[in-house]
């Protein structure tokens, strides 16, 4: 009896053993893989950060250059930044209903990081296109807008 409970002890400890490595295994897998953040683009901004549409009309760049410059860093400073661990992202980024072709970038804060940070960009992104944007965030600071729409800055904190 006692050496079939010792078998039984073994095969449970492999058994569980096993186990182990395949969890560590598919959290090692599960850990590589990107995390989507999704972005809305209407004129002149990005919804999810104001939290609402202002349902601003833009026919051109400079339509959003004078909305924002009188309503802009008002309305920054009520947005909370994004933090985020360190890490690989995908921003989903769409236009919603702007009638124009609009980009995405995403770099350092500071003008003196962005050689030294992670960064990306892109166009393309004409009325109802969604497109991703990959990138592996470091430890920082960042913002994101649209220069062809043009938006604010919107600060995204990374950190443990």
């Amino acid at each position: 009896m006692t050496r079939v409970d010792s078998r039984r002890t073994a095969s449970l400890a492999a058994a569980l053993a096993g186990a182990a490595m395949l969890g560590l295994a598919s959290h090692g897998a599960a850990a590589a893989e990107a995390t989507v953040i999704e972005l809305t683009q209407t004129a002149c901004q990005f919804v999810e950060p104001e939290g609402m549409d202002h349902a601003y009309s833009s026919s051109k760049k400079a339509d959003c250059a004078a909305i924002n410059g009188e309503t802009g860093d008002k309305r920054l400073a009520a947005v909370e930044p994004l933090v985020l661990k360190p890490g690989k992202y995908i921003f989903r980024v769409t236009n919603k209903n702007v009638p124009y072709s609009l980009g995405y970038y995403l770099r350092a804060a500071s003008a003196v990081q962005i050689p030294f940070k992670p960064k990306v960009s892109g166009g393309g992104l004409a009325q109802g296109v969604t497109k991703d944007y990959e990138i592996e965030l470091t430890e920082g600071e960042y913002v994101y807008s649209c220069p062809l729409n043009p938006t604010p800055d919107y600060p995204i904190i990374v950190r443990n």
